[in-house]
């Protein structure tokens, strides 16, 4: 079996890592294709290094740009790769513009497609990421949910019959790695002064809390009023939102930091206060490290973070400071992203369908 994986962006390559271990594990034929969706080599580079990724076969280099053209860019160039590699599957990841091209082209050649976390849903059809995720699950063969909630979704939308429940290969990596750094002292802390416990972890990137100068203005005052230091892991896109706005990222308890290894990230999230972001992958990282979330949106496709209490959704302002405040959930033992064996689950899926 010929796997070919279309990546481009953090959250991928950590849903990549254990696709990557099965698959050579297995001795199955597996390329690895990055479009460079996120080029930054802390966004990038680095992830593959630190979760012992094999280098990819293709890099498209693609960058930055609008969607539609960064879509557009991506899609051209991948007609070449599928008619070099010829693969059995193209696995696509998530819901970046990397999936959404990917499909696209493997379709227009006829290549089965499989989409690995097929079925969440934020029902908000103002971000792009819903639009992918969407399109993606409707053109692809074979989807590969991560939750029973994402299986209602698929099954809802008339696409039952070629959806399979493997959970959520996030969870291999995340318990791994959060296995590997146990007892370790992130380097964050002595850089930063910060004593466990005693710090706030922050994310912001999103297009709709970057590129509107108003409510990034008052993300980040709010996140500036919380009542411990806050370190926020600037992404390259808030960086230069918040220069062009004439926003400073330092002030009152924020301290922009550059964004960190993801071992790093594990290890200064597990020993953080709380949790602070409007990405969706640290939501439910945060939730299985049992670190408390608020999220800075109105949705979310992980709804078991917040059913069980170890997350929060919230907008900017003083609902802000309250939410990350808030005293820490009632612990649970709920597992509803899977035992850290999705990857294998994803392969049989894969070996079966063909």
């Amino acid at each position: 079996m010929k796997v070919l994986s279309v990546v481009g962006a953090r959250p991928q390559f950590v849903k990549l890592a254990p696709i990557a271990h099965e698959a050579a594990r297995r001795g199955v034929e597996h390329t690895i294709v990055h479009t460079g969706q996120h080029y930054d080599p802390m966004l990038s580079d680095v992830f593959f290094e630190d979760l012992k990724i094999p280098a990819p076969a293709v890099h498209l280099g693609v960058g930055s740009g609008s969607h539609g053209r960064q879509t557009g860019q991506m899609l051209a160039a991948l007609d070449d790769v599928l008619e070099t590699h010829v693969p059995d599957w193209v696995l696509v990841y998530g819901d970046t513009n990397s999936t959404l091209a990917a499909t696209l082209a493997a379709v227009k050649q006829h290549v089965p497609v499989a989409h690995l976390e097929a079925g969440l849903r934020s029902f908000n059809r103002r971000m792009p990421e819903e639009h992918n995720r969407v399109l993606t699950d409707h053109a692809a063969d074979l989807l590969l949910a991560p939750t029973q909630g994402a299986m209602d979704h698929l099954a809802a939308e008339g696409l039952a019959a070629r959806s399979v429940l493997v959970g959520d290969v996030m969870t291999d990596v995340l318990l791994r790695v959060r296995d590997l750094v146990a007892g370790t002292v992130p380097p964050l802390l002595a850089e930063q002064s910060l004593e466990p416990g005693g710090y706030y972890l922050a994310t912001i990137h999103r297009a709709e809390s970057t590129d509107d100068p108003a409510r990034l203005a008052a993300i980040v005052e709010s996140l500036a009023r919380l009542d411990a230091p806050t370190v926020l892991l600037a992404h390259p896109r808030l960086v230069a939102r918040a220069r062009d706005a004439g926003i400073p990222l330092e002030q009152g308890a924020l301290r922009p930091h550059a964004p960190l290894p993801y071992p790093q990230l594990v290890a200064a999230a597990t020993h953080a206060r709380g949790v602070v972001t409007d990405s969706g992958g640290l939501q439910k990282e945060a939730f299985l490290l049992r670190t408390p979330c608020t999220t800075v949106r109105t949705e979310t496709e992980w709804v078991e973070t917040v059913e069980l209490g170890w997350n929060a959704l919230t907008e900017p302002g003083p609902e802000l400071v309250a939410a990350a405040q808030r005293p820490r959930p009632a612990d649970t033992d709920a597992a509803p992203y899977g035992d850290g064996a999705s990857a294998a689950r994803a392969l049989d899926a894969l070996a079966a369908a063909q």
